[in-house]
């Protein structure tokens, strides 16, 4: 090797024991880059890095749909105890039936930027995905899915999530108000049918 790198008239390293000369390595003609099966290794890698990312992109945006989803439901909730306790205040307990009929969103001090407003017996193809909507035929407030990967529907088999106002009555358990009416023992903003998101 010695020979050939004299013949060429370039200077062994001394002490390398590789054989590599000075002018093999700073010689951009001597080093010939990636090969073909190189750069199909770097783009299936790359392609598959894109491909997680996607989906798991896709995942984080139903969760985001659906933490938002929860917190106007939880507002809705919060007014709905205001309402209540506005109800109580006055000495008016019997006007918590017509809260069940009311339209919820009227109960907050500024409506969702998604919400879509008052439609008689709607369809999920009739709202937007990702809006609400209150259906005048039922007295339910609506939730249209617009990312429904992680998302099993409850009985109607509709991507959309259906809310009401739920009043409890319950017979008093004491003795001498037993010829008494059920009193009002709870009232929630709840699903209509269970579902299973995520």
């Amino acid at each position: 090797m010695k020979i050939r790198s004299e013949e060429r008239g370039a200077r062994s390293e001394p002490g390398s024991g590789t054989g590599l000369t000075r002018s093999s390595i700073l010689d951009p003609r001597s080093s010939k880059g990636f090969t073909l099966i190189e750069l199909i290794v770097v783009i299936i890698i790359i392609v598959v890095m894109i491909g997680t990312f996607l989906d798991r992109m896709q995942f984080y945006q139903e969760q985001a749909e659906k933490t938002v989803m929860e917190q106007v439901a939880g507002a809705i909730q919060s007014a709905l105890i205001l309402q209540y306790g506005e109800i109580m205040t006055r000495g008016k307990p019997t006007d918590t039936a017509a809260l069940a009929q009311d339209n919820p969103m009227n109960w907050l001090q500024k409506r969702p930027d998604n919400y879509s407003g008052e439609f008689y017996d709607p369809t999920p193809l009739a709202v937007a995905a990702g809006n609400w909507v209150f259906d005048l035929k039922s007295r339910e407030l609506i939730y249209v899915l617009r990312n429904t990967n992680y998302f099993k529907p409850g009985k109607d088999g509709k991507k959309w999530i259906r809310f009401h106002v739920a009043v409890s009555y319950e017979a008093s358990r004491l003795p001498s108000l037993q010829g008494a009416p059920p009193e009002l023992t709870g009232i929630l903003f709840k699903p209509v049918e269970p579902y299973s998101w995520f």
